[in-house]
């Protein structure tokens, strides 16, 4: 098999979202599957013909199996080095591996208040102060990261990085959901939503007309 990453609906699977923008944003080619979620029985069996975790993303590389976002950017990064997925800096990296790990085990209260949804009319809604904390602690990352590394390029660590594909679904929820940011985190925001790849996904989740009920009540 050629390598393949399954995806869940754009328009909802932000767990999606980032290995997929590790990959299209650095060059690493791959043919893509989209699996709709929440469909029934049949799309459930074609994803568990991918693999035994019944969950998206996967990547499938000949002989090698990667169920996990992080994991997959990980793998990812050790097959292509020339992707530069991580910061050369030995210091830099392991901020970098930090705030990525971060992303991926934490932010519970932003994550079910404020779901990924990119055709949702932007609009805020009530937080609460779990979430408002979310927020400031993501804008606390990236301010941070901007003052340190600003010097070698616009995003969080200079030039692009696995760290920007681990947050890229939150600017699309800061986006949707009208969060109020410091300048320095908008203009980081701004700087990802102009980035081809995340325009790519954008512009194919705002095509797509699946609908998920129950992620259309925020």
């Amino acid at each position: 098999m050629a390598r393949t990453l399954v995806v869940g609906n754009k328009n909802y699977s932000s767990w999606s979202m980032r290995p997929w923008i590790a990959l299209k944003a650095t060059g690493i080619a791959f043919d893509e599957v989209v699996i709709p979620l929440y469909t029934g029985d049949a799309d459930k069996r074609r994803i568990l013909a991918f693999t035994p975790s019944g969950k998206v993303p996967v990547l499938v590389d000949g002989d090698v199996t990667i169920w996990d976002s992080l994991a997959i950017i990980e793998y990812a990064a050790e097959r292509f080095p020339k992707a530069q997925l991580w910061p050369d800096d030995v210091a830099a990296r392991a901020h970098a591996r930090s705030v990525s790990a971060e992303m991926h085990a934490s932010f519970a209260a932003l994550r079910n208040e404020c779901g990924m949804n990119i055709h949702r009319p932007v609009g805020a809604k009530p937080l609460s102060d779990a979430a408002r904390a979310d927020i400031a602690r993501i804008q606390e990352i990236w301010v941070d990261c901007r003052q340190r590394y600003g010097r070698f390029g616009p995003y969080l660590f200079g030039r692009f990085s696995a760290a920007d594909a681990m947050y890229a679904p939150v600017v699309h929820r800061f986006r949707s959901y009208a969060v109020e940011v410091d300048p320095i985190a908008r203009g980081y925001m701004e700087v990802m939503m102009a980035l081809p790849a995340f325009q790519e996904w954008t512009q194919a989740a705002l095509a797509e007309s699946w609908i998920i009920d129950k992620f259309e009540t925020a």
